[in-house]
């Protein structure tokens, strides 16, 4: 489900070549065709599809900006990643290739390991942490932040009632003697 959403972001594409019927993709379009150089926002699904068949180029998208580059440089905890793109990580990693910016994948390595190790500790501390806090995560970071209490959470339910050790029903047969 998250791959479907995630190839539903917008992305910008500039026309490489002339196109028709394209009132599904612009309705605002006020002819059915698209010249050269004309610039649209589209789904990230069928941006890729246009580009490998050459119809268009993918523009960077505005979640990796240099603004947000700044920003995740100057402090990536504080970043609201979630507002720029819910699929951060994803759409990255999937438009790399297909736009060939080479610094976009160490901003994402150096995002997502340094707000690792928060998303982690606040999942397994926190009884309860602040909205606020969990509006900025992304949606693979909220995945993450969830396994981390969700693990807290059965890891303190074994530790104060849960049986600590079970008995292989193996050990309970006793052996036949050589006699």
């Amino acid at each position: 489900m998250n791959e479907i959403m995630m190839e539903e972001e917008l992305v910008s594409v500039v026309f490489q070549k002339a196109a028709n019927g394209v009132v599904q993709i612009d309705p605002s379009a006020i002819t059915n065709t698209v010249e050269p150089g004309s610039k649209v926002d589209m789904p990230f699904w069928l941006a890729q599809e246009l580009h490998m068949r050459q119809a268009v180029s993918i523009n960077v998208p505005t979640c990796f900006d240099q603004r947000t580059r700044k920003e995740i440089q100057a402090d990536v905890s504080c970043v609201d990643l979630r507002s720029r793109c819910p699929y951060f990580y994803e759409l990255g990693c999937k438009i790399v290739p297909l736009i060939g910016e080479k610094t976009i994948g160490p901003l994402l390595l150096y995002a997502f390991k340094c707000r690792y190790k928060d998303i982690l500790i606040k999942g397994h501390s926190a009884s309860s942490v602040a909205p606020k806090s969990l509006s900025l995560l992304t949606k693979e970071e909220s995945g993450l932040y969830e396994a981390a209490r969700s693990s807290t959470t059965a890891f303190k339910k074994w530790r104060m009632g849960g049986a600590r050790y079970q008995r292989a029903t193996i050990l309970g047969k006793k052996r036949k003697s050589d006699e």
